[in-house]
């Protein structure tokens, strides 16, 4: 039986930024990692969880902030001598080698401590190399533990991809390392065998109660194997917590989103525990917001109980617009109050059918919405025009040229259009959320400023687009340098 881990703190990520350019890929970040835990980095392509992970192993050097292992500040020590191991989605193994080679290549190259007894009988320290016999039993060992023992011999391009990920894993773990990062490592496998991989992960760890941490942007990957997920967008944690939580208890709307199936959909709070949208009101069990506070809230599809039309009970009456049956259950698309609900239930509805949905207290999950306006600094930089983003916008106002200002502009006070040089800026779509009769997207300028618009036209993510601004919805606020602020004091 192994023994109890220990919780203590293995790796701390403090206030670390990276940078490539003028593009920030992982924004002053703090993460806290215990010795033991199997913690999954999740998030959407580009969000900066895989530079996260080399900078930990120390493949990357952070651009300000610190990380340390076990207390030590490991920030600029090179990969060979932290006491960590990287498992690539991309093998990496030795073609001209056979299993056994490619595992025990590390151990060929790594020196340890040994006592030596010199002349007088005094014990020196010294370094040397693993035996032959030691290289042997270390070896076999790792490869029994990835179920590839009686595979030593065999040339490593005759196996099969799952076959090859267990060699690179054996690889990884024959030098004993106190913390195994896996990127994304079961990317090129197919559904079965990642399937089968996620259970042996699981299996190791559970065994040697080193410390995972784990890149992935499967989301019921994560959820299925992690004892805490830590999720990312735009180089920022989104929410860490157990899977249960991420997914029962989102952080904001981009959490609900991106974790498993949701409807998420804006609302006011007009009290504790009572909460409207969609022209209902509705009880739920959140508290501690402003009163008539603009809130986001998500509500799974599992949690909205479909009743008959004449129900007495449910709080939204609806029109089915298709089913497709899911093995256990049916998926219907429902729209109610220009809405389109995604409902899972074991009871079918037919398209084109009636029906009440009654969604219970703890079905709806009140969060704060990210933002409720977009805000930048600015210089006023002509008679009637503003700088921001890397552009010139058209506003209303009388201020002089160079006047520092703060910019707000709300979301439905900004256009996209199909080619950028039809905008005043470039930008790159970034994130689509759909909110019932309108779209929120989040894009990123060139100059990696973000905004958030609201919109009845659909976009993909990736599309590039221009930006427009409506002048008439701009407010300008005039920044005063510090030392007016002192003669005002």
């Amino acid at each position: 039986m192994r023994e109890q881990r220990t919780f203590d703190k293995i790796i701390e990520v403090k206030n670390v930024t990276k940078t490539f350019g003028e593009t920030t890929v992982i924004d002053d970040i703090n993460l806290s990692i215990r010795r033991g835990q199997f913690v999954t980095l999740l998030g959407p392509s580009g969000c900066g969880k895989t530079t996260l992970l080399r900078m930990i192993a120390g493949f990357t050097t952070p651009t300000d902030g610190t990380i340390f292992i076990e207390g030590q500040n490991v920030t600029d020590m090179p990969p060979y001598k932290r006491p960590v191991n990287t498992v690539f989605q991309k093998y990496a193994l030795f073609p001209h080698l056979n299993v056994f080679k490619n595992v025990a290549f590390g151990l060929k190259l790594k020196r340890i401590e040994d006592d030596k007894v010199n002349a007088r009988g005094e014990k020196q320290k010294t370094m040397r190399k693993f035996t032959k016999e030691e290289i042997a039993e270390k070896v076999n060992r790792a490869l029994k533990l990835v179920g590839l023992e009686d595979y030593g011999h065999r040339d490593v391009n005759s196996l099969s991809g799952g076959q090859q990920q267990r060699v690179a894993i054996a690889r990884a773990l024959v030098c004993e390392p106190k913390v195994l990062l896996l990127d994304e490592p079961l990317g090129a496998l197919d559904l079965k065998m990642r399937k089968e991989m996620q259970i042996e992960l699981m299996k190791m760890h559970r065994e040697l109660g080193i410390t995972f941490i784990y890149v992935t942007h499967d989301q019921e990957e994560a959820l299925t194997m992690s004892d805490v997920v830590v999720v990312l967008n735009d180089g920022v944690i989104q929410q860490i917590g157990t899977p249960k939580q991420v997914y029962d208890e989102p952080a904001n709307a981009f959490v609900a989103d991106f974790i498993g199936e949701s409807n998420v959909i804006s609302g006011t709070m007009l009290k504790d525990f009572d909460v409207s949208f969609l022209g209902a009101e509705f009880v739920c069990e959140d508290k501690g917001f402003a009163k008539n506070e603009k809130v986001d809230l998500v509500i799974r599809p599992e949690d909205i109980k479909l009743l008959p039309e004449t129900a007495a009970e449910g709080q939204l009456l609806g029109t089915v617009i298709s089913t497709v049956f899911k093995g256990t259950w049916y998926e219907m698309e429902i729209m109610a109050n220009d809405y389109e609900f995604t409902v899972q239930s074991t009871v079918e509805a037919k398209p084109g059918q009636n029906v009440k949905m009654l969604i219970e207290p703890d079905g709806i999950h009140i969060m704060k919405k990210l933002r409720t306006v977009n805000e930048f600094e600015g210089e006023i930089d002509g008679e009637n025009s503003v700088y921001i983003c890397g552009g010139s916008f058209e506003v209303d106002t009388n201020l002089e040229k160079g006047t520092a200002v703060k910019v707000l502009v709300p979301f439905d006070g900004v256009e996209l259009t199909d080619d950028e040089d039809d905008g005043v800026i470039g930008a790159n779509v970034t994130h689509v959320l759909y909110k019932g009769s309108y779209y929120q997207v989040q894009i990123y300028t060139d100059t990696d400023e973000d905004f958030y618009i609201d919109t009845t036209d659909e976009w993909d993510i990736g599309d590039r687009v221009g930006v427009i601004i409506d002048k008439s919805k701009v407010t300008l606020e005039v920044i005063e340098e510090e030392s007016e602020k002192d003669d005002k004091e």
